[in-house]
């Protein structure tokens, strides 16, 4: 969640992974550390882009309530570390398919409005956005590997309106009964 204006669904992510994702913000990137607890986002950036700042934060609740309350909490392996094309931003990516892209898919379809996105659903956890990488820099956030699993447990809906810090404006629990 980047600097941008309007209402993103993300995924903070708890535990060893984001413990882990936070340390490496923090050495490589602090002001994306300081902006934004580690998260996958899953409406606001590729898929589906950000919801209007209009939208009645009941009516988010309403069209989330049905997705939370049936998608099981999930945890997802990262793969090896990326650098966005032709940008500085280096991320963590995660499967687009499964049951990430079924909960995103679901999201996209819930009736509220979004935004046109600018890139297709590409999930990850951004570990450099802001700095530009040096060699050494790059090489070792390359090099990185975060193998505790990325759990997905909780939605969090947060307003942004840069250049004001984001905002959250609730959270909802992943409540739906685990697949085995």
């Amino acid at each position: 969640m980047a600097a941008s204006f309007g209402i993103f669904i993300l995924a903070e992510l708890p535990g060893e992974a984001g413990s882990h994702v936070r340390a490496l913000q923090e050495r490589f990137d602090p002001k994306l550390a300081r902006l934004t607890p580690p998260h996958i986002t899953l409406a606001g950036s590729s898929g589906v882009g950000t919801i209007p700042t209009d939208t009645p934060v009941d009516r988010i609740r309403e069209a989330l309530i049905p997705i939370t309350t049936t998608t099981a909490p999930m945890a997802l392996p990262f793969g090896l570390p990326h650098r966005f094309m032709q940008t500085e931003i280096v991320s963590l990516p995660l499967d687009p398919h499964g049951p990430l892209r079924a909960l995103h898919e679901r999201i996209a379809r819930c009736g509220l409005p979004f935004r046109q996105a600018r890139f297709m659903f590409s999930p990850h956890c951004t570990l450099s956005f802001y700095p530009t990488l040096t060699p050494k820099n790059e090489r070792e956030l390359l090099a990185v590997r975060v193998d505790a699993p990325a759990r997905i447990e909780r939605l969090q809906i947060y307003l942004t309106r840069d250049p004001q810090p984001a905002r959250k404006l609730m959270e909802l629990e992943l409540t739906g009964p685990l697949i085995v």
